[in-house]
Parts: structure tokens; C-alpha cells; sequence
């Protein structure tokens, strides 16, 4: 089965339905195996906290800041615990305490003490400084709620408190916690999210990262100057950001998008970055033609989905569409070859 790149383009545009099976067929997904990344929390060490904060709590008879916010220092994986419970993220957790106390707790500040306690699970904290009164204020505030439960809302709505362990507030938290069931691994299971969502949003630059460090690799090894862009970066000259840029942005010659996703609403956003860069590069050009050769490389499930979205990608890049299983072609079937250095394995 040929690949896009492999045939003249003509080849492609007469037939391109087998040439969008031919990249299919070599699309992997990685769903099923993740990176830890860091800051990742196995059960051990959530469960190490539930317990402390069982035991400081008195089986949850006392959810009040004298007796979680020892805890909480004392062992740090306890505030992620705390989250748990409350189902919030670190910055839901810090907007909802910042407005019942008329105090300023960033979003980032409530991340990072999120990612310490994480990072240091074991490593009692400081009980002075800003930090210290925040985790303070945060703690009072969850166990307000806590002890709350769900307030009434209107019929078309639901309460972020309206589950199982906080429906009613402190009773409903202890009757978890003692009918028998493992109701630690219950909030690990929601720490990671439905599951591993929350841990898998954590580590989404990772999770793309073989497909980077693969292009890497290929363009190292021909010896073939190029600028990675950083994400989010603004580079003069562009719309918007190529992944890699070769030789660089003064003189741009090849770019080349790195998309991974396992979800094809993502994945047609993706290849509208690539066709705008397509675009982009034929502005003021004669005849159709372009500055610079743009290719793409992508991985993941979600661009196995619509066969409309690979057609354009594989027209608008004449071809040029490469996977993590294809990769070991990128320099020899684009104009990446004019920029060799040194001879690969694949040449």
C-alpha cells in the first residue's frame, strides 16, 4: 500500500481515496498506555492520605479546619484527597474559597500547591507564609462545604455537590466511608477522572511527545538545521506557530506541524492549522505556488475518523502527510533532502 508521498502527486489527486487508506492503516493510537509524567499520584501514596485524614478526622465525625489542616500539613496528599471529595480542580477550589473570604488566590497559585503536594506527598509544610495561609483559607472553605452538601437548585440544574459522598454533607461523607465499600479508591478513581481523564488532561503535552521527539530524531540524524517552536510561542512571519521550522523563520523552507489526538473533533481542528498554514504560504505567490513546502505529522486515533478531513490534508500538502510509522521517510520524500548533511539508514 503506497503512501501519499511516495507517488507523484498527480497520482494522488486522480485517486486519492487509497492513498487515504494507506494513511490510516498506519495511524497508531496510544490510548491505552499513558505517560506517569510528574506529579503523578499512585494509590499508595493517595491512600497514605486518606487514611491520615480518616484517622484526624475520627472517621469524618470532625470535618472541620482544626482537624483536617493538621492533617493536611503534616502529610500534603491529604489536600489532594480533600480535592477529592469536593470534586473540584485546584482553581475551582481557590475561586470558590476567594469568593466566600474576600481574598485573592490565583489560579496558579492554587496549581502550584496542588503540584507540591503531589510532587511531595510526605514533606510536612511550612506553617507561616503566604502559601501556608492560603492552604489555611482553602481548608476552612472545604470544610464549609463539606459539611454543607447540595443546596437546592432549579430543576434544569445540578449542584457540583450533588453526589453520592456530599449530597447531604458531613453525613453522607461518613456513611462512605464506613458502609464497607473502598471509599479511598472511590476519590482516587475521581482524582484521576472518568478514569484518568484529570491525569491524562495533566499530561497531554506528553502524551504527544513521541510524535516531537520522532521528528527530532529524524532531522538530527540527517543533520539538518531546524527551529522547534515553543507552544503558544508568536513567531514573526507566520499566522501562527509551525512545530518546526527548517532552517528557521528567517528563511523558512519546510515547516512541519506535529498534531496528535485520539478524538476526531480535535483532530479536524488540527488539519485546519495545517491548511491554514497551507494557505498562509501561497499568499503573493505566483501560479499557485508556495514559500515554503509544508508538511504534516500526525498520530492518534481521532484522525482515523473522517475521510473528508484526510482528503484535504493529503491535497493541500501534496501528499506530504507523515505518521509516527512513516517517519523514518520524512527527509527522503519531502524537500527535506536539500538540507541533509550527513546520509541516513533510510537513504
Amino acid at each position: 500500500m503506497k503512501q501519499p508521498f511516495e507517488v507523484p502527486f498527480a497520482e494522488v489527486e486522480a485517486n486519492p481515496e487509497p492513498f487515504v487508506d494507506a494513511v490510516f492503516s498506519t495511524l497508531v493510537s496510544e490510548f491505552l498506555v499513558m505517560p506517569k509524567g510528574d506529579g503523578f499520584v499512585d494509590y499508595p501514596t493517595f491512600n497514605t492520605g486518606y487514611e491520615r485524614l480518616k484517622q484526624a478526622t475520627g472517621d469524618f465525625q470532625q470535618i472541620d479546619a482544626e482537624h483536617v489542616l493538621p492533617a493536611v500539613l503534616e502529610s500534603p496528599i491529604a489536600l489532594v484527597v480533600v480535592r477529592s471529595i469536593l470534586g473540584f480542580t485546584p482553581p475551582e477550589w481557590a475561586y470558590v474559597t476567594s469568593q466566600r473570604l474576600g481574598i485573592d488566590i490565583t489560579q496558579g497559585a492554587a496549581r502550584s500547591i496542588d503540584r507540591r503536594a503531589r510532587l511531595q506527598p510526605d514533606t510536612k509544610l511550612r506553617t507561616k507564609g503566604t502559601t501556608f495561609e492560603r492552604i489555611r483559607a482553602m481548608v476552612e472553605i472545604a470544610c464549609q462545604l463539606m459539611n454543607e452538601g447540595a443546596p437546592s437548585t432549579d430543576s434544569d440544574k445540578v449542584h457540583r455537590l450533588d453526589k453520592a459522598d456530599t449530597k447531604l454533607g458531613a453525613p453522607t461523607i461518613r456513611n462512605m466511608a464506613t458502609m464497607g465499600a473502598s471509599y479511598s479508591m472511590v476519590l482516587y478513581e475521581r482524582f484521576l477522572g472518568r478514569p484518568f481523564a484529570g491525569h491524562r488532561d495533566s499530561v497531554s503535552e506528553l502524551v504527544g511527545d513521541p510524535l516531537e521527539s520522532g521528528i527530532e530524531r529524524v532531522l538530527d540524524d540527517a543533520g539538518i538545521t531546524f527551529r522547534k517552536t515553543k507552544r503558544a510561542e508568536k513567531v514573526p512571519g507566520f499566522p501562527q506557530a509551525p512545530d518546526f521550522i527548517i532552517p528557521d523563520e528567517n528563511d523558512p523552507k519546510v515547516v512541519i506541524e506535529a498534531k496528535f489526538t485520539e478524538d476526531d473533533g480535535t483532530a479536524r481542528d488540527k488539519v485546519s492549522r495545517v491548511l491554514e498554514l497551507v494557505k498562509f504560504s501561497k499568499e503573493n505567490q505566483p501560479g499557485g505556488q508556495q514559500k515554503y513546502e509544508v508538511i504534516a505529522c500526525i498520530g492518534g486515533r481521532g484522525f482515523g475518523v473522517r475521510r473528508s478531513d484526510m482528503r484535504k490534508l493529503i491535497a493541500e500538502t501534496k501528499g506530504k502527510v507523515f505518521t509516527l510509522r512513516t517517519l523514518s521517510f520524512l527527509v527522503n520524500y519531502t524537500t527535506l533532502a536539500d538540507f541533509r548533511t550527513r546520509p541516513t539508514l533510510s537513504q
